[in-house]
């Protein structure tokens, strides 16, 4: 029966998955508009290009003029209805003016009833985000525990499994307090 030895790779597998749980909360994030122009809210944005499903960078140049006004030009200037169904039809919640050329999104200044509607979206994500990296520290703890019972790895190596994880978790869980705390800031921030 083989040992099984818990090398560098087996906590960069782990970590690599808490990386892509960071990175999919800052998406979440950018797409929560803060009361000015980001282009980033547009990101899950697509629209119908000759029968392939397209993010709205790909078929238009998308520009910030003002700080809370977003222009979008179509390369192709028949896309501009399609585009403006699209961005209507999608959760962003903001009326794009076409003047036959392009398309301007004004974004609205947020209340104060918005601002704390969208901050509780922030802890919500963050949250989300947090379980999901002890989901993974769990994954991994439980695997390594079914191991050891099998008595294919050592006590030892098993606390030092643990309490290796732990640290992963804390850092990332961490990572997450710090994103939403500046998420939060920057849709209090008038």
């Amino acid at each position: 029966m083989a040992m099984v030895e818990i090398t560098k790779e087996v906590f960069d597998s782990y970590e690599d998955k808490m990386k892509k749980t960071i990175t999919n909360l800052t998406e979440n994030f950018n797409a929560i508009r803060a009361g000015r122009a980001n282009p980033h809210v547009l990101d899950r944005i697509t629209v119908d290009y000759y029968g392939t499903q397209s993010q709205l960078n790909a078929v238009a140049n998308i520009q910030v003029p003002e700080p809370r006004m977003i222009t979008l030009t179509p390369w192709d200037p028949s896309m501009l209805k399609e585009i403006e169904k699209a961005i209507q039809s999608s959760d962003l919640g903001i009326n794009p003016s076409n003047d036959g050329k392009m398309i301007r999104l004004v974004f609205p200044i947020l209340t104060e009833e918005r601002r704390k509607e969208l901050v509780k979206s922030v802890m919500k994500y963050g949250e989300e985000a947090k379980v999901a990296i002890r989901n993974i520290r769990r994954e991994g703890i439980d695997k390594y525990r079914a191991i050891n019972k099998k008595k294919e790895l050592t006590d030892d190596d098993l606390g030092y499994f643990e309490e290796q994880i732990q640290k992963l978790t804390d850092k990332y869980v961490k990572e997450v307090d710090k994103s939403c705390e500046a998420k939060q800031k920057d849709l209090m921030e008038i």
